[in-house]
Formats: C-alpha cells, structure tokens, sequence
C-alpha cells in the first residue's frame, strides 16, 4: 500500500508541475503574441530595390515608430503622395541637415564629406553611375535602394522642391526581421557604417525577445501536455512489470 501511495504523490505532483507548465507556456505565448501585434505590422515587399537585403514578395515585420525615431541606416516603410502615395520600402542614408553624394574618392556614397561603408548593396559599382549632391531639408529623409541599379528612390525627384526627400511623418514603420521566407535572413542587422555619424545608428526592436517567449511558450505547452499520457503510459508498464514478478 505504501507503494502506491508514494506512486500516486509523484503522479499528484507530476500533474501539477503539467499543469503549471502548460498555464506559464500560455501565457509566455499568448503574450509575446500580443506584444508583437501591438508593436510590429506585416508587410510584403513590392519590389526587388532592396535586394539582396529584402527580396521582392518576402513578409517582413516592421515596427510602429514615430518618424523622429529613425536613425541613417534604417530600413523604413513609407507612404508618400509624390513616390504613388502607396506602401513603399527604401533605406534611409540621409537625415535633415545632411549633404548627401556621389561619389567619394574610394567611389561609394558621401555623407557630410565622409564616405560610408555600404556591404549591403547587390551590385556596389552600379551605386558609383549617377552623380548627384542633394542637401537634405530638416525634418526630411533621403531614401535609397540597396539595388542602386535597379531602384526608383531619392535620386529620380532630386529636381522636386525637397531633393528628394520625404518628411519624416511619412514613415509607417522600421524593418526587424524577415518573417517569410525562413531562409530570407531573420533578423536585420543595423549597418555599423553609419554608426560614427551623429546620432549614430538606431536599436533593434524587440522581435528577438518576442520571438524567443512565443518558442518557449509552445515548448512549455507541448511538454506539460503530453506529460500525462507519457506518465499513464509509464505507470502502466510498470504495474504489467511488477504483475509479471
């Protein structure tokens, strides 16, 4: 009897502990969901100007900010009426106050005399064919692809009033992290060729922490329910085991 008994406490214990996880596992999962739906909004990349950084047709998740919030660097979604007035994607490389050019000595982009580093471009040499310099008003962002060669950005409305800026109010979002495809690169990584710039380069959001409570969460909730068949299971072939001697 006393056997049974001591079986039955780890069974009480053990389905506590299930429960426990499975109630914990809810709520890491259903809150990072949440987190992610209040601070983060799909969108679908249009075109390829992006490429390789974002490919045409891949979800990514941007994050709600206010356009004060963009740093050089960031790669933003925006909507304004004189590029379509539609959901567009570009990168920003220059911010109000800037002299944005092409191009330096070394044949890359200028920013206030100093050339930035930019290994995200698909094809760097065709960055180095159109010759501009375009003063960013203030309050205003000059936006370029990362397919230089193949991107309708700030350099195609340098005649408009504003060089080809945008106002920051015009910024929706600022891309994390590709979500589809899965092999579309994960997280955006912040460019470290802005960084010695004033104002330097901006923070990640947190769609790494968001992303890793919501795993847990369903580790949690698979683990804590498939306890019970798995220790029924267990206990049974131990009573068959015991019966047999």
């Amino acid at each position: 009897m006393g056997t049974v008994r001591s079986h039955e406490g780890h069974g009480r214990l053990g389905s506590t502990l299930s429960g426990v996880a499975v109630a914990l596992g809810c709520l890491l999962f259903l809150g990072g969901f949440g987190w992610g739906a209040v601070l983060y909004q799909p969108y679908t990349v249009p075109t390829d100007s992006m490429a390789p950084t974002v490919d045409a047709g891949n979800r990514v998740l941007g994050q709600r900010i206010d356009g004060d919030q963009v740093r050089r660097g960031d790669i933003v979604v925006f909507r304004d009426s004189t590029w379509g007035d539609m959901p567009m994607v570009k990168r920003v490389v220059g911010i109000g106050g800037d002299t944005v050019a092409c191009c330096g000595p070394g044949g890359g982009l200028t920013i206030n005399g100093q050339e930035i580093e930019e290994p995200y471009l698909r094809a760097p040499d065709a960055a180095r064919v159109d010759r501009y310099t375009a003063r960013v008003p203030e309050g205003q962002l000059f936006l370029l692809g990362d397919d230089r060669g193949d991107s309708v950005d700030s350099r195609l409305h340098l005649q408009d009033a504003d060089q080809g800026s945008v106002p920051r109010s015009a910024v929706e979002a600022r891309l994390d992290a590709v979500a589809w495809p899965l092999t579309g690169g994960g997280l955006l990584e912040r460019p470290r060729g802005f960084a010695e710039l004033p104002g330097g380069i901006s923070t990640p959001g947190p769609v790494r922490v968001i992303v890793i409570a919501m795993a847990v969460g369903v580790i949690l909730i698979v683990g804590g329910a498939v306890y019970g068949p798995v220790a029924r299971l267990l206990g049974r072939r131990r009573e068959v085991m015991a019966g047999a001697r």
